[in-house]
């Protein structure tokens, strides 16, 4: 694991232990859920789509022939990463905005 990834997973979890005690109060707890999977959501798509466009610069730099071929791939996984994107930060919205305000 790299050192980035590593100190996302500690913040994720520190996070997770301090909102634990804030959503379990009675009454007006705080909710943001939904903030926080969008956060994670947009995290994700954007290091996925780095590692995706890396990854397809470097094939096109090795074999320069097929560059063509590699760019309509990429931007075929890019929409689709797009696509999945929108509909989890949709779903996050609405989980966010499902939870009583007391």
């Amino acid at each position: 694991m790299s050192h980035a990834l590593k100190l996302c997973a500690i913040a994720a979890a520190v996070l997770v232990l301090f909102a634990t005690p804030s959503m379990a109060a009675e009454g007006n707890g705080i909710w943001f859920s939904g903030a926080i999977g969008a956060g994670v959501v947009i995290l994700g798509a954007g290091i996925g789509m780095g590692k995706l466009g890396a990854a397809a610069v470097e094939s096109m730099a090795r074999q320069p022939e097929v560059a063509s071929n590699i760019q309509t791939a990429m931007l075929i996984v890019a929409a689709m990463l797009e696509g999945a994107t929108l509909l989890a930060l949709i779903v996050c919205i609405m989980r966010g905005d499902s939870f009583p305000t007391h």
